[in-house]
């Protein structure tokens, strides 16, 4: 996402939190400018469907310590490293990952707790913008190519007959949801993606199987109903005008939903991954949102 030169290069402190009795793994990227007894604010960054804490997040987390912030990225459980059925990516059950990855960042001795915003790529995205919704310690969101309607984005997706047969996966989970949660599917039987950008799947260890009633999940997911509910809270939109997994329609609904203070950023020549491939642009119009809407430095301190 962001170019090299003047990251923060500053080894990250590997963390762990629980979510519903789950061990979740974490990252925190921490300002070297930070002084003793100082506090700032904190982003919460969160990855997409099936990926894990590295690649994109790795990077987003970086620039933002060199840019003055605490910032944690995690596994959600059943991927990456945390805790969890492998490959069982609900999004409710997302949701209670980032309200606990909140709550833990309100415990840290270097964050300000009333700072403290949710950042998220993708299915992360529509997260971050429902755990926000519902969850009013949460200071400002950001959402990169995020998911606003789990059905609208899954239909885009399918042609008419692959649609027929994942209806058909959806009926049969509906009718055994047990044998759901044990059998598996493949990630392209719920939603395809263009081979080009299948290897920012692959270089990254995205899970490529998931339990059958994730799918169905997914399909309820609605985060954009929840839009509304941020405000008066910041909400930045950063979309790629030209995504092919979830596209343009989905930024356009948070942005229809969401009140102000609210700002859609739709860039041409960026594709799904605006997080993982450099591109200049993404970091200077993040860097001048954050700066107005989100300061790093609001002057409180420790006792």
């Amino acid at each position: 996402m962001m170019v090299r030169p003047g990251m923060s290069d500053t080894a990250p402190e590997l963390v762990s939190f629980t979510s519903d009795g789950l061990k979740l793994s974490g990252a925190v990227h921490v300002p070297s400018d930070l002084r003793a007894g100082e506090r700032r604010a904190a982003i919460v960054m969160m990855h997409g469907f099936g990926a894990n804490k590295n690649g994109g997040p790795e990077w987003v987390c970086r620039q933002f310590a060199q840019w003055g912030y605490v910032a944690l990225r995690f596994d959600f459980r059943g991927c990456g490293e945390s805790e969890g059925t492998r490959g069982r990516v609900i999004p409710s059950e997302e949701i209670a990952d980032a309200r606990n990855a909140l709550t833990y960042m309100t415990t840290r001795v270097d964050v300000d707790p009333a700072a403290i915003a949710l950042c998220g790529s993708s299915l992360g995205g529509g997260v971050a913008v429902q755990a926000a919704g519902i969850d009013p310690r949460v200071a400002a969101v950001i959402v990169e190519n995020g998911v606003a309607n789990g059905e609208r984005m899954i239909r885009s997706m399918h042609t008419a007959q692959s649609w027929r047969k994942f209806h058909e996966l959806l009926d049969e989970i509906v009718r055994d949801p047990a044998g759901a949660a044990k059998r598996s599917i493949h990630r392209f039987d719920i939603f395809e993606m263009a081979k080009e950008l299948q290897v920012n799947l692959t270089s990254n260890g995205s899970l490529m199987e998931f339990t059958a009633d994730t799918a169905l999940g997914f399909f309820m997911f609605r985060p954009e109903e929840f839009a509304g509910s941020i405000s008066p809270r910041p909400l930045l939109v950063l979309h790629s005008a030209s995504d092919s997994v979830t596209k343009f329609e989905e930024a356009f609904s948070l942005v229809r939903h969401a009140k102000p203070p609210v700002e859609l950023h739709l860039l041409h020549g960026t594709d799904h991954f605006m997080f993982v491939n450099p591109d200049p642009r993404v970091a200077v119009t993040l860097r001048i949102w954050l700066d107005r809407y989100f300061p790093a430095r609001r002057s409180v301190t420790s006792c």
